[in-house]
């Protein structure tokens, strides 16, 4: 066995924990929502303005879990009316290399796939 295979080779727990990982960070929502934090602190209110198409409800349970898993650090500050920070903790900035890099490798691919996914559907028709 090669290095580069048994650098991919999944064992045991590893296979749940990849899973796990992925379920959070793959969702809709939670790259985004990282990339937006890189910058540094910002109120759920600027967060909300800067993604496009994410209702509260969605920005909210995203936040919530980001926050359980420790990518977000959430700040209440004791004003009238309360304010409420966000931040991306180490492990949260840690994401942003990886993100970034998937979301190049989607913005370079994206022709051959989308006429990839045209051919199989005009196949499918026929």
């Amino acid at each position: 066995m090669s290095d580069y295979e048994r650098s991919c080779t999944i064992r045991g727990d590893d296979g749940a924990a990849v899973r796990s990982v992925l379920d959070r960070v793959a969702d809709k929502w939670t790259l985004l929502v990282v990339v937006t934090l890189e910058p540094g602190v910002m109120r759920y209110s600027e967060l909300q303005r800067h993604i496009p198409g994410i209702s509260q409800r969605m920005l909210s349970l995203t936040l919530k879990h980001l926050e359980r898993d420790g990518l977000v650090t959430r700040t209440v500050h004791a004003e009238v009316p309360p304010r409420v920070e966000y931040e991306l903790t180490d492990v949260g900035r840690s994401l942003i290399g990886p993100a970034v890099a998937l979301a190049d490798w989607a913005i370079r691919h994206n022709p051959a796939i989308e006429a990839s996914r045209a051919e199989h559907e005009a196949r499918a028709a026929r």
